[in-house]
């Protein structure tokens, strides 16, 4: 599958005259083996991976655990760093949740979000990022259905899973 931003495939002309500063790339490490998630991280040229998970570890996946992955990471000369809290689907605050499901646009208020937000969008500065989640289609993905469309109102191109397996 082609690389999309926000549902746009990224060779579109109008996506590829952006400044490649502007795009927030997201992925789901999914079922991938480290050494293939790390190669589309270069193949892309990103230069930091923000894990958007509430709970950075797998139990199916274990090369996806905070730490070790961190580490592949680092020796493939690529920085991490955990947002889970500010930007994860399950947030600790219980003013955000009606009837045991978290509701987005109340966690979209909390001062918690917004400084996630400002974090990318600094980090966007220096590194060219990817958000990381666990799931494989965007369409269900919170950084797609949340995330990156705030990080659009903030006039960054949040793109939608870049690099899904084949079915």
């Amino acid at each position: 599958m082609l690389p999309q931003a926000c549902g746009y495939h990224l060779e579109r002309p109008a996506i590829a005259r952006l400044d490649m500063q502007e795009i927030i790339f997201t992925i789901g490490h999914s079922t991938h083996p480290a050494e293939r998630f790390i190669a589309l991280l270069k193949q892309h040229d990103i230069t930091a991976l923000a894990d958007v998970r509430s709970k950075p570890y797998s139990r199916m996946n274990p090369q996806f655990n905070r730490e070790d992955l961190k580490k592949a990471l680092s020796e493939s000369g690529i920085a991490y760093v955990f947002l889970g809290k500010e930007l994860g689907a399950r947030t600790e605050d219980r003013s955000c949740y009606h009837e045991g499901k978290v509701q987005y646009g109340r966690l979209a208020q909390t001062e918690l979000f917004r400084h996630g937000l400002d974090r990318v969008q600094e980090g966007a500065k220096k590194y060219r990022i990817a958000l990381m989640c666990a799931e494989k289609d965007p369409l269900v993905c919170h950084h797609t259905i949340l995330v990156a469309r705030h990080l659009e109102t903030l006039g960054l191109w949040g793109a939608a899973h870049p690099w899904r397996r084949p079915a």
